[in-house]
């Protein structure tokens, strides 16, 4: 693949070169509903081509049987750049990322993942895409090859801060978003984890950090209100007893953050900077998804301390107007690459999730 400007090389793994093959099986599997327990659930649906490879319609992501997943799902686009995945960082490699999800009691639900690849070799339709890209029938190893291979090719790019920054078209943003970019860099203190290199920009430095919202979140989990509003239509509201709500579905749990895969105590509350190409298409935002806006965003951030002693200490009152906050939402817009509808109509090749 060309490099795209405002990106570096896309990064493979030695022992797994791209092929033609291995792309269009990888990308037969990300669709197929075929691989949860019910035949319900695919990597897509909750990785939606049309919301920006996210899901904007769900806080956090729902599984098999309507199972909660108490974190949002993330943008797979330009995924093949991270060399941490999942908000906590649990896994380094897309070609086993996919192990977690695959047997999560509350994603896909398979009692393992022996059973997905004695399914996979069963299937007729894969057993010859299996001998194409790998002269092997399905295995563990081979299914997370041909699924990183795919995940790779979603390079979103061409965005009008590429043109600008590094493309040096000093019209490719609007005064609003060069304004906003000022703020970025500047007051906002936002490149400090949402890194900016010398040739190319993924914004995050990939790296975890306490902001103190996860510590918030947590303090409203232990103090729940007690009425919660319930959109009953687009606009219409309600207050419901929180005891009612919380009668029809699970207790929200807690979220440690980092130090659920650590266990180290520096680690509570921290997640993963995330990267912020395409962030205008991949509401609702943060971790729980619990902000519905790019304005709720920069709002907390523009609030800076919570009162909370361990969170990172650039997190501070901004100062910010309303005329920033909006100049700051026009430069996050510029983000959004430019062939994003090319790439949601190449995800939609194959028959409805192959089923």
């Amino acid at each position: 693949m060309t490099k795209q400007l405002g990106l570096p090389d896309t990064p493979h793994p030695a022992d797994n070169p791209p092929t033609v093959e291995k792309i269009e099986l990888g990308q037969k599997l990300f669709f197929d509903r075929r691989l949860s327990i019910n035949e319900t659930m695919s990597c897509a649906m909750c990785h939606i081509p049309e919301q920006g490879f996210a899901a904007n319609e769900l806080r956090t992501a729902i599984g098999v049987e309507g199972r909660s997943v108490k974190r949002n799902s993330p943008t797979v686009l330009n995924v093949g750049f991270l060399d941490v995945l999942f908000h906590d960082g649990r896994d380094f490699s897309l070609e086993t990322q996919y192990i977690a999800p695959l047997t999560s009691r509350v994603e896909m639900a398979n009692p393992s993942a022996g059973f997905v690849v004695s399914m996979l070799n069963d299937l007729e339709d894969y057993q010859p895409l299996f001998n194409a890209a790998f002269s092997a029938p399905a295995s563990l190893d081979r299914i997370g090859m041909a699924l990183g291979s795919y995940q790779r090719t979603l390079v979103a790019a061409g965005t009008a801060f590429d043109r600008w920054h590094f493309g040096g078209q000093p019209n490719a943003m609007t005064a609003q978003q060069i304004q906003g970019f000022d703020l970025f860099d500047g007051k906002g203190g936002c490149t400090s984890c949402h890194l900016i290199e010398e040739g190319y920009a993924i914004f995050t430095d990939q790296l975890f950090h306490d902001t103190g919202y996860g510590w918030q979140r947590e303090q409203e989990r232990q103090n729940p209100p007690k009425t919660v509003p319930v959109e009953l239509a687009q606009g219409v509201f309600v207050d419901v007893d929180f005891s009612v709500v919380q009668s029809v579905g699970l207790e929200k749990q807690s979220d440690l953050g980092r130090y659920e895969v650590t266990e180290a105590p520096e680690d509570l509350w921290k997640i993963r900077t995330p990267p912020l190409r395409n962030v205008a298409l991949t509401a609702p935002y943060m971790h729980d998804g619990n902000l519905s806006s790019l304005r709720d965003v920069i709002e907390f951030y523009n609030r800076g301390n919570q009162n909370h002693p361990q969170q990172d200490q650039r997190i501070q009152p901004l100062g910010l107007g309303n005329d920033d906050i909006n100049d700051l939402k026009a430069f996050l817009h510029s983000l959004t690459a430019s062939n994003i509808d090319c790439l949601i109509s190449e995800a939609r090749i194959l028959p409805p999730d192959n089923f």
